[in-house]
């Protein structure tokens, strides 16, 4: 499946996320905690921080809202 999706105020896609980013983004866009993602993805904290991270640096994004608009878009 192609990780495709017009970031704000650009013309470029986006680039493809790893799986355990995508599924990351899922949970933190369903209103878990880092905590909770951490817990039920057999997890610490810290990777899951690191996982966010890194979305927001491929998609040059701020903020947790933006993330979840990313993950609305993507289906997720």
């Amino acid at each position: 499946m192609s990780t495709t999706l017009a970031i704000a105020h650009t013309e470029a896609p986006a680039p493809a996320l790893a799986p355990r980013e995508r599924e990351t983004l899922r949970h933190i866009a369903a209103g878990r905690t880092y905590f909770q993602t951490a817990r039920h993805m057999g997890l610490s904290t810290h990777t899951v921080d690191a996982y966010l991270r890194r979305i927001r640096a491929k998609l040059n994004i701020t903020n947790t809202a933006e993330l979840t608009r990313v993950a609305i878009a993507l289906g997720l």
